[in-house]
């Protein structure tokens, strides 16, 4: 039994290794020399017209891989015999469908058949967070779009916003990334946006709390809270900044700030600092030049959109995102 595991996990090292080697920054020079520059136009342009944008982007790359890998699985839409990824509650909030769909638009009217999904979705991300003045990196193509997306799967994959440091990591491990990796990415939640549904548990009905606010979280960051989310069912979908330095928009090094101050929204934020390792990293980093979390970001990026990507004959190219061919 235990030689079958090994063989097992040296084949899928030996898989993503060459799937991996499949990816290439050129990969579209020939087929489809202004499929980049296509989706760049896109994105830019909705994420000046609206700067929200930029976290609906790399939240949507984000889902798509930690559920089967990079496939752009996210996006299909739910047919009469299958609920699909995008429909399961985790995803419900997700963002930026319809900017992917006219950078596919776009692409297809000069290539048709040739620029995955998949590939769209990595693209977007790196030009989102670079539009409103974040890190940029490298994004290797050449990913084949998957044919399968469950809504069960999207369940049992995605971090959840009350996991614990250890249920974190071990989410992450399962996908091939560190905790460094983990904490880095975690950087995300200086931007975007959250319902104040997720924040009103902890500041209004916390269990046990004599004034109902969770003890850990910074009084000041109370009231504030406070002040945006009322306790009361009209406002539970009223939207409130993960970070509200800045307007919330801003891509930087706050957001850790925020976390050592216990400012953060989610029980996975402060989970980052409840090791000596995980504080570690995270004094580190707000100790550093912002280029270091920059490049860092940059770099766990990369690896996350190497994810369990599909390449060569695997899978397909698809006409239209949210369906199969």
């Amino acid at each position: 039994m235990a030689s079958s595991i090994y063989l097992f996990m040296g084949l899928a090292i030996l898989y993503a290794a060459t799937a991996d080697a499949q990816l290439s920054q050129s990969f579209y020079a020939k087929s489809c020399p202004g499929g980049v520059q296509a989706v760049a136009n896109v994105v830019s342009a909705a994420v000046r017209s609206d700067r929200r944008n930029a976290a609906g982007l790399l939240r949507l790359h984000f889902h798509d891989c930690f559920v089967n890998g990079c496939d752009g699985s996210v996006l299909l839409s739910s047919t009469p015999g299958n609920q699909a990824e995008k429909d399961a509650p985790p995803n419900l909030s997700l963002q930026g469908f319809g900017i992917i769909d006219q950078a596919k638009a776009a692409i297809e009217r000069t290539c048709p058949g040739v620029f995955s999904c998949s590939d769209i979705l990595a693209l977007a991300a790196r030009d989102a967070i670079a539009t409103i003045g974040g890190p940029s990196w490298s994004v290797p193509l050449g990913r084949r779009d998957g044919t399968i997306s469950r809504a069960s799967a999207a369940s049992s994959n995605l971090p959840g916003d009350g996991f614990s440091f250890r249920q974190l990591l071990q989410n992450f491990n399962s996908k091939g990334l560190s905790q460094s990796d983990l904490i880095v990415l975690s950087g995300a939640h200086t931007i975007g946006l959250t319902h104040c549904s997720k924040v009103t548990p902890r500041i209004y009905n916390f269990r046990g709390s004599a004034s109902g606010a969770d003890p850990y979280l910074n009084t000041t960051y109370v009231r504030e809270k406070r002040g945006v989310c009322p306790n009361s069912a009209s406002s539970a979908n009223k939207f409130v900044a993960l970070d509200s330095s800045k307007g919330g928009q801003t891509f930087d090094i706050n957001y850790f700030t925020n976390v050592l101050d216990h400012k953060a929204i989610f029980k996975s934020d402060d989970a980052l600092i409840s090791t000596s390792s995980g504080l570690k990293q995270v004094l580190d980093l707000v100790r550093s030049p912002s280029s270091k979390f920059f490049s860092q970001f940059g770099l766990a990026m990369q690896k996350m959109g190497r994810i369990q990507v599909l390449t060569g004959s695997q899978g397909e190219i698809r006409k239209v995102c949210s369906k199969k061919n």
